[in-house]
């Protein structure tokens, strides 16, 4: 992914308005993000735990999604489970449903569209082997690291798809 400004995030949200885009909270540490490694920029409001931020370059150019997601993970639960856009098992609350409001009238009238998603967001990471789930289980992969990025943009792109549709 290419290095992006606060400006290309803000003005890249499709599912709020542009008041909310201004006012919500972009990573401090845009300079030392690993955007050769980045897939899609994914992240958390620190200010606000039940929110989550991903923005995605499609054919278009950036596409940036508001997530909802859970303020709090499960204790004491430990089933697997598994992200959407990258298949990274995880064991407890390392997934989460984040939901995305639709945008124009139908996010008006409330309506949503959620995946399970790495509570992190760094599904970049885990598929290039740069960070570990840390469940001590998953699955052996047939796929190469070529591959994996392939499937999981194209996740990406179709999740947003399906949000703006």
């Amino acid at each position: 992914m290419r290095h992006l400004s606060e400006t290309d995030i803000r003005t890249s949200f499709v599912n709020c308005s542009k008041g909310e885009a201004k006012r919500l909270s972009v990573p401090r540490d845009l300079e030392e993000q690993p955007w050769g490694d980045l897939d899609f920029l994914g992240w958390r409001d620190p200010g606000a735990p039940d929110r989550a931020y991903l923005v995605a370059e499609g054919d278009g150019g950036l596409l940036g999604l508001v997530l909802r997601a859970p303020a709090a993970a499960r204790r004491g639960f430990t089933a697997r489970s598994m992200c959407t856009l990258c298949l990274t098992t995880h064991t407890s609350g390392g997934v989460a449903l984040m939901t995305a409001r639709r945008p124009g009238e139908a996010g008006r009238q409330g309506n949503t569209l959620g995946q399970y998603l790495c509570t992190d967001l760094a599904c970049s990471l885990y598929i290039r082997g740069k960070k570990q789930a840390g469940t001590g289980w998953g699955y052996e992969e047939t796929l190469s690291v070529d591959e994996k990025i392939a499937r999981t943009r194209g996740n990406v792109l179709a999740f947003i798809d399906r949000v703006i549709a």
